[in-house]
Parts: C-alpha cells; structure tokens; sequence
C-alpha cells in the first residue's frame, strides 16, 4: 500500500494546535526586533517580511553593520532602527511586540532575561542556554511577567515530524515500546561547525548532544511524551584531533588535510556554507575567498582547530510507562532517521528510506496487512537539514504568540525545557560514566535558580 501526504493533509489532520494556523486576518502585524543578526535571524527576517499582515521588522542590533543592513532591507519599514548591541537597543523605550534573540549560544540569557523585564515575547534561538540554571531562571521570569517563549525547535514544524506525530498519537502503532533516533551531522558540516567553527569548543559554546543535536532531543521528548526518568550515554571525540605541531596551518599554505576535508573547497564544490560566516559571499571573488580564508578560522587545517567535541555519541533514555528509546549521533554519515516500535506496529523512516526506495515512511503492522508506504510531499524532501521546519515555524508563529494558550504552544520553553535538560543529562552521563537520573537535574536547578533568580520588580 502506498499512501501520500499532501501539504493540506498537513493542515487538517496533524494535531489541534495546527488548526490556529487558520486565523488568517490578524488585527495587525506584531513588530519584530533582533539582537543578533546572523544565519538565523537572517533566514526568520526574510520569512517574516514575507507576510507583512503578519509582521513588522522594526529594529535589529548586531557590532557588525552589513548586518544590520541585510535586515533593514528585508524590514521596508520606514523609521527602522539600529543599534550596534542588544543593550543598546534594551535600554531604548520598548518598541516592538517581540524580540528574535539569535546571538551565540552562551550569549542568549542575558538579553532574553532583560527583555522579558522589558514586556517583549522572545522568539529564542535554540539552545535556550547552555546553563540549565539559566533556562529555569528564564521558564520562571516568562510566568511572573505573564510573557512568551518560543524556542526555534524547528524540526516540530516540519510536514515530516508532524506527520510522525500524527502518526503515532492515532494509535496506529498501539502502545509505543521503544524509539530508534540517528543523526548525521555529515563530516563537512561537523568540519565547518564543530572543527573549524564557532562550536568547536564545548566550554565556550555548548556540548555537541545540546548544541546539534538539541532538535532530536526536543524530536525524542515530544514523541514519547512524557517525562524522562534516566540517562545513560557512551561516546568521544576520535577524529579530527588537534594537533600541537600543526599550529597556526591553513590550507592555502603548506596542507596536512586530506583533500575532502581541505578549506579551498570553499572556493568551490562547498562555496554555500560561506554565506553562513562570510558578509558578501554570495558576490565575492576567488581572491576575495582566499583572502578570508587566510586570516579566519574557516581557513584552517582540520588538525590545526584545537577542537574538542565529540564526533559520536550513543544515549540511552528510559521514559515513564517503559518506554525506552536510544539516539546516536555521527560526524560520519548524514541525515536523520528514525524507528518507533509499538504494540501493533512499527514504523521507520528518514534519509536512508528516502535515498534507497524514495518514499518517507514505512507502517509495517504486526497482525494482517502488508507494509504501507508514506510519500510527504510539500517540503524538500530531505531528512538532514531543516526539511521545511523555517518556514513551518514562521507560518505559526503569529498564531503561537497571540491565539494559542500558553499550556499549547508548539515549541514553547515550557514545553522545551525537558529536552535541554535530556541533553544535560546526557552530557553528564557520558563524562561520568554513570546512569543519571533526571530528577537530579530538576533539584539541582529548582535550588539555584531560587538562589540566583531576581524577579522583575512589581
């Protein structure tokens, strides 16, 4: 059996919080301002000025001008703001309806907590924090000042994981045993990220489970639904270790990579992920590539990074009413996929359904029947990346701050904080060696954030 799934299947038979999407006539745009103004604010902004019954860009802060400017002229907003940082444009009367807070992960607490003070609702680049302290102190001040909180856990949005959703919360499966979960980062973008790039280093950015893999963490909480108990997790950096003697090396000097993972290939079959870090790439020339690749990290030999986050990972979860579930993370394959084994069923899906028999899902019933194929159609069709998931979040996010009740929102921080605090636990497992228990963790940061947290006055 063969069954397809069109984009207005997505929009009726997904779970009831889609229906708000159906409120197609706002009383008037929600007025937008960032503080960051990188890949991902640059990719909202676009998808926001699109729908300008809907949204507003009013103001954006970032050191980096051209910054700036990339939104300004997404904005067409006359009077639109500038500012050189996120305090600057905090300390300014309040003007807008959100904030889009897109700056580097451990960078993200500080600008949220004040501008929550400030009465604006956050639309929050995942991950909230890599403090789980931080995260709480954020979950409480949102309830006291009465504001909002969505996480970018965009992977929610996607036709491909609400289908999954769909799929499983019908009882098609019967009772849910147990959940397989693989990513695959793919090496040239654990080489770019994680090697040469900003998250390379786990004390200053976030661990590799909560700064990639925070999505199938958030994935994996939302299909069991419900509450983790236990955590147990194996895993290292084996690969792509750094060097002492190769120092200071870049590629377009004397080279030790070997070719695929060499930095000219940004010049070209790799030429894309510039745009991630290099203002003016889409226009710049050879020479203007080398140049950049000569002086920034991007240009530097793997061996040459002093990196150190894992390139593997395995996480065992045991969740309420015995559902167990496993998730590996790989610098060396690409895409995700998934396996959910139920009582009358099981279904499995992903990148390696999608490349070896073209179709997404496969439904194999237990008792009578043959195996049912499922084709998602209105989304690009792969199972790496963000499949569609920008866009999904943008199309309800309008909704999700004005028409959904808190307790429902799609990807809400109180929604999301399980899953950081999965990612937590994972980390802590992996590095002592022990199963940890999640109720640690709810203690831990119930205790320190009554200590630490100062509410907003009165």
């Amino acid at each position: 059996m063969i069954t397809t799934i069109t984009e207005k299947d997505k929009y009726i038979n997904i779970d009831s919080a889609r229906v708000f999407i159906m409120k197609a006539h706002p009383e008037s745009p929600l007025r937008i301002a960032c503080i960051g103004c990188g890949n991902r604010t640059h990719i909202y902004t676009k998808l926001a000025s699109a729908k300008p019954d809907q949204f507003e860009v009013v103001a954006a802060a970032d050191p980096n001008p051209d910054r700036v400017d990339a939104i300004e002229a997404f904005s067409h907003t006359p009077g639109f703001q500038r500012f050189e940082t996120g305090r600057d444009l905090l300390a300014a009367p309040r003007l807008a309806d959100l904030i889009m807070i897109g700056t580097q992960d451990s960078d993200h607490f500080e600008p949220a907590l004040e501008a929550l003070r400030k009465g604006y609702d956050l639309l929050l680049e995942k991950p909230i924090s890599p403090n789980p302290v931080e995260i709480r102190i954020l979950q409480e001040e949102a309830k006291q000042v009465g504001r909002r909180i969505t996480v970018c856990h965009i992977l929610r949005y996607t036709s491909f994981y609400e289908t999954v959703k769909d799929i499983v919360t019908s009882g098609k499966l019967g009772k849910v045993t147990a959940i397989h979960m693989t990513e695959g980062v793919g090496t040239w973008h654990y080489l770019h990220s994680y090697v040469r790039g900003m998250w390379n280093n786990r004390e200053v950015s976030s661990p590799m489970i909560l700064a990639k893999s925070c999505h199938d963490m958030d994935i994996l909480s939302w299909l069991a639904d419900r509450p983790c108990r236990s955590v147990a997790s194996f895993g290292g950096q084996h690969e792509f270790i750094s060097n002492p003697d190769a120092a200071g090396q870049h590629c377009h000097e004397t080279c030790s990579c070997r070719p695929e993972h060499n930095a000219l290939r940004y010049l070209d079959s790799q030429r894309s992920w510039l745009g991630q870090v290099m203002d003016g790439a889409g226009d710049a020339s050879e020479e203007d590539i080398r140049t950049f690749l000569s002086h920034s990290k991007w240009g530097r030999c793997v061996d040459a990074c002093e990196n150190n986050v894992v390139d593997r990972q395995v996480a065992a979860f045991e969740f309420d009413d015995g559902i167990a579930a496993t998730f590996t993370m790989t610098a060396f394959d690409e895409g995700r996929n998934l396996e959910i084994f139920g009582t009358e069923g099981a279904l499995r899906g992903g990148d390696f359904l999608k490349r070896t028999f073209g179709c997404d899902l496969v439904f194999e019933p237990h008792y009578g029947g043959g195996p049912e194929q499922i084709t998602i159609q209105g989304y690009e069709g792969k199972h790496g990346g963000h499949m569609g998931g920008d866009e999904g979040l943008m199309d309800m996010l309008y909704n999700e701050m004005t028409a959904v009740p808190r307790e429902d929102m799609r990807s809400g921080i109180d929604q999301s904080i399980e899953s950081h605090f999965m990612a937590f636990a994972v980390d802590r497992a992996r590095l002592e060696g022990r199963v940890v228990r999640m109720q640690e963790l709810v203690d831990e940061t119930a205790t320190a954030s009554m200590h630490n947290h100062q509410p907003a006055e009165a």
